[in-house]
């Protein structure tokens, strides 16, 4: 079989800004992880599922006997003080456990509320970006101030890769000084595997959820938090205690709805560069993660590693055809179905039967 890696996202912010409480929300609505291996995990990671309706369109069609969706790791992720980079509070834990996520979800606070603490006396959503974008920016530094003297060492013996590395320091070490993080650094292919190798913190992408309330004024927050959603956190945990056909009724209630928890999740999706192809028969409908940009052979890897060594052809047809003509003997008479080589580019949506040998 081939290995089922799912990417994580840490989900990050000051204390008391409604961490636990999303962490709460995304995991009641955690898959059945026997779909997984190596599923035990710590109680503070759950495996939350990517919703997809094609899924059930999908397996309606085909009568199948199980959906498998695609998913997402979130780890809530201890509250951040200033000084974090130095060790203040949980800092090396906090950070330690940003190393390790794919992708980052800010937590903002953006409503007073006089029972629930903020930790520097009041909410103030453009000073508690400012202080995690800051504490993330001084560990890379501290990073790279430990690393250069390893690639200037190489340079001096003719490394032609430590040459080139030690060209994008000389940029991105001002840049990080200027309170700017790595993501925003313009680069290229090249640099873009030493960044990828050096695991900064500022490097990661960043979604930021502006926790806002549905009766209470949102408190200004930068305009350049981008991408953002707006979430009533402490409704949408208690809407995700009921089933769906109740959550939507009462969201679609609201006279100022905001985003929901799914948008949230397919945000994270996207965050991480991600799209889905799909497989349906009677056995099963399955989602399958697979990078922007992914060809036809390591598609076919995703369900089982011998199917990219035997590769030989994929038959495709968008999910939507395939729904239009009822069946896959009705995508094949029509010539809707196309059949496609090594160097296809495969798109999200696309609904594939790999041909291996």
């Amino acid at each position: 079989m081939s290995n089922i890696i799912l990417l994580s996202v840490g989900i990050v912010g000051l204390p008391n800004v409604g961490k636990s409480t999303l962490f709460k929300a995304l995991t009641k609505r955690a898959v059945d992880i026997q779909n997984y291996p190596f599923c035990t995990i710590e109680p503070n990671v759950g495996i939350v599922e990517v919703p997809d309706k094609r899924l059930d369109l999908l397996a309606k069609m085909s009568d199948s006997k199980k959906i498998v969706p695609t998913a997402i790791q979130f780890t809530d992720i201890a509250g951040l003080v200033k000084g974090a980079s130095k060790g203040e509070g949980l800092g090396n834990q906090f950070l330690a456990n940003i190393r390790e996520a794919d992708a980052i979800i800010q937590v903002v606070r953006a409503f007073e509320d006089s029972n629930i603490v903020h930790v520097e006396a009041k909410p103030r959503p453009a000073d508690d970006i400012e202080v995690i974008s800051l504490e993330l920016i001084l560990k890379d530094l501290d990073t790279l101030q430990k690393h250069a003297p390893k690639v200037e060492k190489n340079m001096k013996g003719g490394d032609k890769d430590a040459a080139l590395e030690h060209a994008l320091l000389l940029r991105l070490i001002p840049f990080l000084e200027e309170g700017k993080p790595a993501k925003d650094l313009e680069i290229n292919d090249k640099e873009a595997e030493f960044l990828k190798a050096l695991n900064l913190l500022s490097a990661k992408p960043v979604l930021y959820i502006i926790n806002c309330s549905s009766d209470k004024t949102i408190l200004n927050y930068p305009a350049k938090a981008k991408p953002a959603l707006e979430i009533d956190i402490k409704l949408e945990n208690e809407l995700s205690e009921l089933n769906a056909e109740e959550a939507e009724e009462m969201r679609t209630a609201l006279p100022h709805p905001k985003n929901c928890l799914d948008e949230l999740i397919s945000a994270c999706y996207t965050l991480l560069g991600l799209e889905t192809f799909l497989t349906t028969g009677e056995d099963e409908t399955r989602a399958w993660t697979i990078p922007t940009g992914c060809k036809a052979p390591q598609a076919a890897g995703k369900i089982h590693s011998d199917f990219e060594k035997g590769f030989i052809r994929a038959d495709v047809v968008f999910w939507e055809d395939l729904l239009k003509a009822g069946s896959w003997a009705k995508v094949r008479e029509t010539g809707i179905l196309k059949t496609e080589g090594k160097e296809y580019v495969v798109k999200d949506g696309d609904v594939i039967e790999f041909k291996t040998n």
